[in-house]
């Protein structure tokens, strides 16, 4: 409250959220006080490396031969795959309402009433620290139905919306069991959804306790519904998987880089804006080895157009290098949202102007940014899903720039040390 960081109303209801597992996970650390507060506060609060603690153990073999992509061969065929990421229902979301409030989510009926500066909240969506109605979710669900049929659908989750301090067990697994049957219902049952937990599912947010957290201080209230509504699209191994909760790795670098000619793809969600990220050998960390593909939101938060992505895939058929080949985004564009239309932005190929989406083409188009400020100013705009209210200059360019090429997160905090460099990895990672 001291600090200022949000209204007394919303800083005392998370602090009641985050209690229990605060204290609890105080109990358990093993950290020593400078290495908790760099944790929490940052460098300049003390250090902390967060690799320290884990020891990645590969194969006591000769990394795999080297195998250079290859384009296929003109006419072979192609996957077309679904991307949803980050809907972010926002139950509570009232056309006409405030945009601007003193709470971190706005748009809703405790957000008060719009001022004469600032038009209520749009019907489809708006431009501001906003998530969306379920009418719009439900469009955009009846469009990708429409624009099928698909190989299959990768869906990254974050459901529900950003009212991080009021959230309950009881919402969230509705917000879940609500969105994941309108999945089902347009996509139909013979496509295969392929979900993902986002760090939004739980309440408090991010808490995912570790399997050895067991009774209601546990996340199995969670894992036990998803398990029960993604049952459809996913094999027994999977669902136990998943309830188990042993998704998390650290130093998985590691393994995009011995496995360099076996992954072929990295899908992500969970920044909203539409990105890349490369990952480099590990001997030189120049060779670019794989790239991870951050698709946008459905979600208008913040000042956004809601969006999903298409890939295309090298197809099935023997010898298939299953690389990405190419890929769609399509935005709402809401300035034009009285009728609303799904529309594509732009091409990935098109747009940069590359043959082909291998790593070393996407690390080519990063070195052009540095010399082209036209061709990254474009990046820019399309990051942002076709609206942005300013060019992105100077600490700026470099600190995205640093993020393009920074598919490791310790590298990434070793490139630039300025408060809006933290401050953009801050928006990136743990405030969406």
């Amino acid at each position: 409250i001291r600090l200022h960081l949000a209204e007394e109303k919303v800083c005392r209801d998370i602090t009641e959220l985050f209690r229990d597992d605060f204290i609890r996970a105080l109990q358990e650390s093993f950290l020593w006080p400078t290495e908790a507060c760099a944790l929490l506060l940052g460098p300049d609060c003390g250090h902390f490396d967060i690799y320290a603690s884990w020891n990645i153990t590969l194969p006591k073999v000769p990394k795999p031969p080297v195998v250079p992509p290859t384009p296929p061969k003109p006419g072979s065929p192609q996957s077309r795959v679904l991307f949803l990421t980050d809907i972010h229902w926002d139950a509570q979301y009232a056309e006409g309402s405030a945009i601007k409030c003193k709470e971190p989510l706005c748009c809703r009926n405790e957000s008060g009433t719009p001022t004469w500066r600032h038009p209520g909240a749009g019907y489809w969506g708006t431009y501001s620290n906003c998530d969306l109605p379920l009418r719009t979710v439900e469009n955009l669900l009846q469009n990708v139905a429409k624009a099928g049929p698909w190989d299959w659908v990768y869906w990254t989750g974050d459901i529900p919306a950003h009212n991080v301090w009021s959230q309950t067990r009881a919402q969230q697994l509705n917000e879940l069991t609500i969105i994941s049957k309108l999945v089902k219902k347009y996509l139909g049952p013979k496509v295969t959804v392929y979900p993902a937990v986002g760090n939004h599912e739980s309440t408090p947010v991010n808490s995912f306790p570790p399997p050895f957290v067991q009774g209601n201080r546990s996340s199995q209230w969670l894992y036990d519904t998803m398990a029960e509504e993604w049952a459809t699209w996913l094999p027994a191994e999977a669902l136990e998987t998943l309830r188990f909760n042993c998704c998390v790795c650290f130093g998985c670098f590691l393994f995009f880089s011995r496995y360099e000619s076996t992954i072929t793809g990295q899908f992500f969600g969970h920044t909203h804006v539409d990105q890349f990220q490369m990952f480099y050998d590990q001997e030189t960390m120049t060779r670019p080895v794989g790239v991870a593909y951050i698709a946008p939101s459905v979600t208008t938060y913040i000042n956004l157009n809601p969006g999903y992505r298409v890939y295309y895939v090298d197809g099935n058929y023997p010898g298939s290098s299953r690389i990405v080949l190419d890929y769609d985004t399509f935005i709402l564009n809401l300035t034009l949202a009285n009728d609303p239309v799904w529309s594509l932005l732009y091409r990935a190929s098109t747009a940069y102007d590359m043959p082909i989406l291998f790593p070393s083409n996407w690390d080519a188009l990063i070195k052009n940014f540095l010399t082209d400020d036209r061709v990254f100013q474009k990046f820019w705009y399309l990051m942002h899903k076709g609206h942005v209210s300013e060019p992105c200059k100077d600490t700026c360019k470099t600190s995205l720039i640093c993020f393009l090429r920074s598919g490791r997160y310790d590298l990434l905090q070793q490139s630039v040390h300025t408060p809006q460099y933290y401050a953009f990895v801050c928006q990136m990672f743990f405030c969406l």
